[in-house]
């Protein structure tokens, strides 16, 4: 390896567009949570997909590492350098490339945020609908399989984006996907690389689903005296058919933070926060059925809002809920931790882990997607306490196991990265053996974010 000779050859591409700058290096060798930061010894800023392959080829030539880098807002330390060498950051490229408003899609460069592309899209009456909370870059979004609040009717990344363009860790450019709306033509090598997290390839363009901007939307916040009781709110409304477009909670401990954060009021019992899209009598009809079940179910304290201003005051309680959290213990960080079950078993899990927490001397909010059997613990931790750090992991390591014991996975959506790296084996037995092989069939010099998703060693 000759991390030196990469930078040496790389300046004459890019010239000052090739950083060295320690403020630079510093801050993309941060995390969002509690990894030990790990700077490149280099950061590019490339403008097209021919400057990615050049750097892609010229480091591969010196066995030098290459990691993609979007916004940074991954959770698990996906971009983080931990064996030095060169950071790529897309935020010159993040152009909308094309609209197609009659097929309902668009191609855009990897480094536009979702609410930038949101904002291009507003004039057209679309949108674009995966929303991790983050305002995270879409080509970030799609190499660690996004989703977030909105998944539960519109999906994760893997069901939205049709095609991608792609630099190999040889420098080939490769196209995958199209167009069209289904394929059976071959392996299905857009789906390989949407949740990779740049070790197979480092996407220069993608080709994403829109929706139509619905006629109506209504949101609402319902307080619960139990978590139990908001969980079975959450199923009983699921097992309905009533289609949500968003259906989050909160436990206790999260309204008190973002009530702190935001200088809001919510009760501090456990919340859902709820939104319905589509017509107006469609929207009322589904509101009407979700306050029935809720109200069975206990719930109280109803808020509703249907103009974007309120709607936008509401959401605040689920979008702001991890800085408050983070806010809440003065000087700590965070482990973040998330898993995925079948619906069936998601009161049995969040139970579980609530006693766990209840158990612990550490303080982990409860939080997440339930919709879709998707939920958070946000375990805050002094930084300079290892014993904290041991018993925040330990927390995070039953919680994996009991997923996997209940038929679920280690993580729902914020990937594997460094991580979830320990808990590969056991979910996915000789299939993670596989993943190693696909990774030095593609990368066998493993200069492609090296450390992470698999082990090869």
């Amino acid at each position: 390896m000759s991390i030196e000779a990469a930078i040496d050859a790389l300046v004459t591409v890019l010239g000052d567009r090739l950083s060295l700058s320690k403020s630079d290096l510093v801050a993309h060798g941060q995390s969002e949570t509690h990894f030990d930061p790990t700077p490149p010894d280099a950061v590019a800023y490339p403008r097209n997909t021919a400057e990615v392959s050049q750097i892609v080829t010229l480091c591969a030539q010196h066995h030098c590492p290459v990691v993609g880098y979007g916004a940074g807002t991954s959770l698990e330390g996906h971009t983080l350098a931990t064996q030095g060498g060169i950071t790529i950051d897309f935020r010159d490229m993040s152009q909308v490339l094309e609209v197609h408003s009659a097929d309902m899609t668009v191609r855009v460069q990897p480094g536009i945020t979702r609410e930038a592309l949101n904002e291009d899209l507003r004039a057209t009456g679309l949108f674009f609908p995966v929303d991790p909370g983050a305002n995270a870059s879409l080509g970030g979004m799609a190499a660690t399989r996004a989703s977030g609040t909105t998944a539960v009717r519109y999906g994760t990344m893997r069901d939205n984006v049709m095609a991608l363009e792609v630099v190999l860790a040889d420098g080939r450019i490769i196209r995958t996907g199209s167009g069209a709306r289904k394929s059976s033509a071959g392996y299905d090598l857009t789906a390989l690389m949407v949740g990779s997290e740049g070790t197979l390839g480092l996407i220069t363009e993608l080709t994403l689903k829109l929706q139509g901007q619905p006629e109506a939307i209504a949101a609402a916040t319902c307080a619960f005296d139990t978590i139990e009781a908001a969980v079975q709110a959450v199923t009983a409304t699921i097992t309905m058919g009533i289609p949500m477009a968003r259906i989050e909670f909160l436990d206790a401990a999260s309204v008190a933070a973002v009530n702190a954060y935001s200088k809001a009021d919510f009760p501090v019992t456990p919340h859902l926060v709820v939104e319905f899209h589509g017509s107006d009598a469609g929207v009322a009809e589904q509101a009407e059925r979700f306050g029935d079940i809720a109200q069975d179910c206990g719930g109280s304290a109803f808020s509703w809002a249907a103009k974007p201003e309120d709607r936008t005051r509401l959401w605040q309680m689920r979008h702001h809920a991890y800085w408050a959290i983070l806010a809440s213990r003065k000087g700590a960080t965070a482990i973040v931790t998330d898993v995925c079950v079948p619906f069936s078993r998601l009161a049995q899990a969040v139970a579980e882990t609530q006693a766990d927490i209840d158990s612990s001397a550490i303080p982990a909010p409860i939080l997440g997607h339930v919709g879709d059997g998707n939920f958070h613990a946000i375990l805050l931790i002094d930084p300079e306490c290892t014993t904290e750090k041991r018993a925040a992991m330990d927390l995070s390591a039953r919680m994996a196991k009991r997923a996997l014991a209940l038929g679920g996975t280690v993580t729902g959506e914020h990937g594997v990265g460094l991580g979830k790296l320990d808990y590969m084996a056991a979910e996915h037995g000789a299939g993670w053996d596989v993943m190693a092989q696909i990774k030095r069939a593609l990368d066998p010099l493993n200069v492609l974010n090296p450390g992470k998703v698999v082990r090869l060693n």
